[in-house]
């Protein structure tokens, strides 16, 4: 249903309205978890744990579930976290999914909750999931994970999160004060799905036209609007606040401190979060010199992580380039699969801290 949601004609359809009906048919499929799913065969499962207490009281965005496969030896983590838009504290759907095919691969995973635009602004859900990371490193002996072997991906907003933490870590002024102190918030890889990278590049890419209309006001379906997903995660219409629009960007860290390695996925029909956005990520991490994957699909749209590496109509047509030490080669023919996420995460973190 969520497929075919955003594969709807919308140019009549307020961007937060598409946004909200995304989260209530995602609310649905959260509402199941309270059914005990069965654990993998060699998987020790742990939910509801509390990174941090919750803000407000009663509310998800403070919480992770774990799926860690029984090994003699810590384990590599890989965070997970879904998107929403920032309107939902769902960031733990679709955890099992990955965990599903990375915990063969001997990797553990965390699926991360971040606090929604509704229930914190921006730099809120920065703090959360470097919480999440810093409680994790914490009780990394207790639940037999490897501290100096993190990676963390996501989709869409999760993407942003995903992308932020990697770029930011261990900054003293973007820690906040969420859960546990002292540990690193630093992540070791980064897998990013079509995340926002720059709010205020978005609306010249958009599949739509966001042209703004005489009187200054933009379509409702456009970033640019003041009720917009990004308009309401940093508390002003993205136009009138510059400085907090750049604070939220990947873009303005990334050259500053030590940036891990990025693989990167994005459909150029995107009706959402344009292509551009990871196209800006890419040229930046080249521009910088880090290292980074990125694969393209040319025929598919928003909300589609899990079927860009399992669907072959999904996959049709994928190319694929990278950047390391500052030569980018140009886009070949890419054949995109969980293999190619499990390669990455390996050649990754199988090296890092040693």
């Amino acid at each position: 249903m969520i497929r075919s949601l955003v594969r709807t004609p919308f140019r009549s359809i307020p961007l937060l309205a598409l946004v909200t009906a995304l989260v209530a048919v995602v609310a649905v499929t959260v509402g199941a978890r309270d059914v005990p799913a069965a654990a993998s065969p060699g998987v020790d499962v742990t939910k509801d744990l509390d990174y941090a207490s919750a803000r407000p009281a009663g509310t998800q965005g403070h919480k992770l579930d774990l799926y860690v496969p029984k090994s003699r030896r810590p384990l590599p983590l890989v965070i997970f976290t879904h998107g929403s838009g920032w309107m939902a504290d769902n960031g733990r759907m679709d955890a099992d999914k990955v965990a599903a095919q990375l915990n063969p691969h001997g990797f553990a995973v965390a699926g991360v909750a971040v606090r929604s635009s509704s229930q914190a602004q921006f730099p809120a859900q920065l703090h959360d999931i470097k919480g999440a990371i810093r409680w994790l490193r914490a009780n990394a002996g207790k639940y037999h994970l490897d501290p100096r072997r993190f990676a963390i991906m996501g989709e869409s907003s999760g993407g942003w999160a995903t992308t932020m933490a990697a770029v930011t870590g261990d900054i003293p002024e973007l820690e906040g004060t969420v859960g546990v102190s002292g540990p690193s918030s630093a992540v070791q890889a980064a897998v990013p799905f079509y995340p926002p990278i720059d709010f205020r590049q978005m609306d010249a890419h958009m599949l739509t036209d966001c042209t703004p209309r005489e009187d200054g006001s933009v379509p409702g379906e456009c970033h640019a609007d003041p009720h917009s997903p990004e308009s309401r995660l940093l508390g002003c219409a993205i136009n009138d606040c510059p400085d907090k629009v750049a604070a939220a960007s990947p873009l303005t860290y990334i050259g500053k401190r030590r940036t891990p390695p990025f693989l990167i996925f994005h459909g150029k029909q995107d009706e959402l979060v344009p292509y551009h956005q990871s196209r800006l990520l890419f040229n930046k991490l080249a521009a910088a010199h880090k290292d980074a994957r990125f694969y393209s699909f040319p025929n598919t749209g928003h909300g589609t992580f899990l079927e860009m590496l399992s669907d072959p109509d999904t996959q049709r047509g994928a190319s694929q380039e990278t950047t390391r030490h500052g030569h980018t080669t140009r886009p070949t023919p890419g054949h995109p699969s969980w293999q190619t996420v499990v390669s990455f995460l390996k050649s990754q973190l199988h090296t890092a801290g040693r």
